[in-house]
């Protein structure tokens, strides 16, 4: 009898018989993750660790996921004291900000209202949510998408809607890849050729002083006026003033390179640690994937828009296009601007230009987001 219960015991074990068909649609799920981030280097620093943590998390009985006090799996720690408590969203930011060059919106400052107006697709995004059957926390947390930002994406998802974190968190870097694509359309069907063939004045130098004022004043200006984007913003701007001090290079380049590719991992693993069958195969992943395109293609058109006004009241010294530039997937959307002009006027270079609103979108999709937190958390 107690070889007989051994043996049962033994099969009992086996994952291969506790498999459930969303187990096996979501390992496929994981499966195309990994396959668009190598095949095509979609967002392959989040989407690769993303989709293979998506496919453990679907064998069954490996415990990873164990909440056990005892004897805790990895993923649930990694979850439970680096993405639940918001520590990785806010380390990417001081990451970031080591990252990130001001100079293009400091030598420009209005084209900070470019970035501003890209924001829209927050809102249109969250309305939608709303006429669909979300309530404002779980729509604010798909609106955000919209902002082109996984990291704020994320650290809203966990404060207000934790169990939508994986589909917004993939919806968010997977559109963010697809940029090159959703962009050119709306842009395209906003602005006309000549439009898209304005040439802009080379913006004047930035010097260090403005440089390192921006991240101080910025800080503190926001911390007052908007204290649940301080977070945020408070550490992109720590990490931007290390970058432009000048004095403390070493941390400067730990923060971009070693601590980044650190928290990366842990982001990337993370995340995929919540997409398990029973909690992402839902009619609500369906709609967060649909309004993802709904926020992009939105904050787009806001964006060109203004930068449609600006063109008229500059008396067409602005081109309009620089405003797709709004949502914060840097570089990829300036980049994105300038391959269309460029294509309509080979000479035409307005990068750097283009650079302003880009870096501009990230500040705005924090503020809105610490906005959208204050009034619903």
């Amino acid at each position: 009898m107690g070889l007989e219960q051994a043996i049962l015991d033994f099969f009992a074990n086996i994952g291969l018989f506790h498999l459930t068909v969303g187990n096996v649609i979501m390992i496929l799920v994981g499966f195309i993750l990994i396959y668009l981030a190598i095949r095509y280097e979609m967002e392959p620093l989040l989407l690769l660790p993303i989709g293979i943590s998506a496919v453990l998390v679907n064998l069954p009985l490996t415990g990873i996921l164990s909440a056990d006090p005892h004897h805790p799996g990895l993923f649930y720690l990694i979850k439970h004291y680096l993405i639940d408590t918001e520590v990785v969203p806010l380390l990417i930011f001081f990451g970031l900000g080591a990252m990130t060059d001001f100079g293009p919106m400091i030598a420009d400052p209005k084209t900070a209202l470019l970035g501003a107006a890209a924001q829209i697709g927050v809102f249109i995004a969250m309305l939608t949510a709303v006429a669909l059957g979300f309530n404002l926390q779980e729509a604010a947390s798909i609106g955000i998408i919209g902002g082109a930002d996984g990291p704020t994406t994320i650290y809203l998802t966990t404060k207000l809607a934790p169990h939508l974190l994986g589909a917004t968190a993939v919806a968010a870097y997977s559109y963010m890849s697809l940029v090159p694509i959703i962009q050119p359309p709306v842009i395209k069907a906003l602005t006309t050729p000549e439009e898209r063939k304005i040439r802009m004045e080379q913006l004047r130098p930035v010097s260090k002083r403005e440089k390192i004022i921006f991240p101080i004043a910025s800080m503190i200006i926001i911390g007052l006026l908007v204290p649940s984007a301080a977070p945020l913003v408070g550490m992109l701007m720590i990490g931007n003033l290390f970058r432009e001090s000048g004095v403390v290079e070493r941390l400067s380049k730990a923060a971009r390179e070693e601590l980044m590719n650190i928290v990366t991992i842990f982001l990337g693993l993370g995340v995929g640690s919540t997409m398990q069958a029973e909690s992402f195969l839902t009619v609500s992943t369906i709609k967060i994937l649909l309004l993802g395109v709904v926020a992009f293609a939105s904050a787009t058109a806001g964006g060109v828009l203004l930068g449609k006004l600006m063109m008229k009241l500059s008396g067409g010294r602005i081109n309009p296009m620089i405003g797709a530039a709004g949502v914060s997937a840097v570089p990829m959307s300036a980049r994105v601007v300038q391959k269309i002009a460029a294509k309509e006027d080979p000479g035409n270079f307005i990068l750097m230009h283009a650079m302003g609103p880009n870096v501009a979108g990230v500040i705005g999709t924090a503020v809105v987001a610490g906005v959208l937190l204050s009034v619903l958390g």
